[in-house]
């Protein structure tokens, strides 16, 4: 039986330096620069009033348990449940009672919600920026380059991953463009950038808002948002909950357990 030849690719050694030290330097320095400038354009928050900050929390509450009700008790989960259900209905924890089944004021007229989009598009044009610059920087002078082989076997859809780019298709999933390498110092350079400039940095806020709450975070209390719908949607969540404890049967599994 006639043995597959192993691939051999003469690369020059030189692109090595001359290519990926570049770019893994210019992305840390970018990543510094962005931090410092998100720290400048950064305007101080406002304090929230007594009342908003009760409505947040009372919500939060009632989320926090529907997700943990299975560490209470039967009897103090039903008296909680049943204490927020009756809140939430009535509405005794909205900021404005008065405006109950209103529409939300438009938030384009709100300064505070205005104030907070400006924010928001701050951080984003300082992460999209910097990013369209770089990306053009490397089509512009390092594309379709191979500059790396990884030391480890990798299967073939790991291709498309590794090799933007390099339009080639016999090419070991190994070898590495220079592109791919770009796309993976983006997700990769959070641990130096936690060491340079801590862990609240906002260098890596891209993948952070990836990783964190989820999707419907950023829309629980945004603008335009009723949280009166918010309270009664969460007052039927908790209602049907049929509750169960982890400590059910906990007597039976610990023999089980200790039998020999």
């Amino acid at each position: 039986m006639a043995q597959v030849p192993v691939q051999t690719i003469h690369r020059d050694p030189q692109l090595f330096y001359w290519i990926l030290f570049p770019i893994t330097i210019v992305m840390i320095l970018t990543g510094m620069l962005r931090h410092y400038a998100t720290v400048l354009m950064a305007s101080e928050p406002k304090k929230l009033e007594q009342k908003a900050v009760r409505e947040q929390r009372a919500l939060l509450h009632g989320i926090n348990l529907r997700a943990n009700y299975h560490a209470l008790s039967k009897p103090s989960f039903t008296a909680r449940r049943d204490a927020l259900i009756t809140a939430f209905e009535s509405g005794a924890y909205l900021k404005d009672p008065n405006n109950r089944g209103q529409p939300p004021p438009n938030p384009m007229s709100d300064p505070n919600a205005m104030e907070g989009m400006m924010g928001m598009m701050k951080n984003q044009m300082a992460m999209i920026i910097p990013n369209t610059l770089i990306m053009s920087w490397i089509n512009a002078f390092f594309s379709g380059y191979v500059i790396m082989k990884l030391p480890f076997p990798l299967t073939i859809k790991f291709k498309s991953m590794l090799q933007a780019g390099v339009a080639t298709r016999d090419m070991d999933p190994r070898w590495m463009s220079s592109i791919s390498w770009y796309f993976l110092c983006i997700f990769g350079l959070q641990s130096v950038f936690n060491f340079l400039l801590g862990s609240d940095n906002a260098a890596n806020q891209m993948s952070q808002q990836m990783t964190q709450m989820g999707p419907q975070a950023g829309q629980m209390f945004g603008p335009g948002v009723d949280p009166n719908k918010q309270f009664l949607a969460e007052a039927e969540n908790l209602a049907v909950i049929e509750h169960h404890s982890v400590l059910d049967g906990v007597e039976l599994r610990l023999l089980d357990g200790i039998k020999v």
